[in-house]
């Protein structure tokens, strides 16, 4: 998935461009969109283990992790599939409002918006593939998690949880 790092005015400007290039289609999708997303490669990142604490008890998670400008603009673009142990996380050097969109990414996602703290401010659900409409966070966050669409639900994952990991927020309490 490609990351959009965006101001509050830049939807507006992005939204001009996408209809300028033919781009905004109905449901966010271009044509030929899939069979363009076909034909890429996905990256392989770096792992660490990451657990967030919810109320029905931690889940652990094996991330790989985007902390540079070109693995978060790649993120998980070209995937196919993805074990629901999975995910990434999207290490930002600053703490801002996120925005994100699918494209070239095949498979719907949970996207865990994280503030400075290490707790979960909110959760984007089940964004479709494909699809180049803007997601972003309620609140400022300094990283995302994605994992597989649906997985949040149905793993207890709310708002409030703490996110512990060794990179990012191993110091957060």
């Amino acid at each position: 998935m490609r990351t959009m790092l965006m101001s509050r005015a830049l939807p507006a400007v992005l939204a001009g461009l996408v209809l300028a290039c033919g781009m905004g289609q109905p449901a966010g999708a271009r044509p030929h969109a899939q069979a363009e997303a076909a034909q890429g490669t996905p990256q392989h990142l770096a792992t660490e283990p990451l657990d967030i604490r919810t109320s029905k008890g931690p889940v652990h998670f094996r991330v790989q992790v985007a902390a540079d400008e070109p693995s978060r603009e790649k993120g998980l673009m070209f995937r196919k599939s993805m074990r629901d142990n999975e995910g990434m996380i999207f290490d930002f050097p600053d703490v801002q409002m996120r925005s994100f969109w699918m494209r070239n990414t095949l498979i719907p996602l949970d996207m865990l918006f994280v503030g400075a703290d290490g707790r979960v401010v909110s959760i984007a659900r089940q964004a479709r593939p494909l699809d180049e409409s803007a997601v972003g966070s309620q609140f400022p966050a300094r990283a995302v998690i994605e994992i597989n669409g649906g997985l949040a639900e149905r793993l207890g994952i709310q708002p409030g949880d703490q996110v512990r990991d060794r990179k990012v927020f191993h110091n957060a309490h």
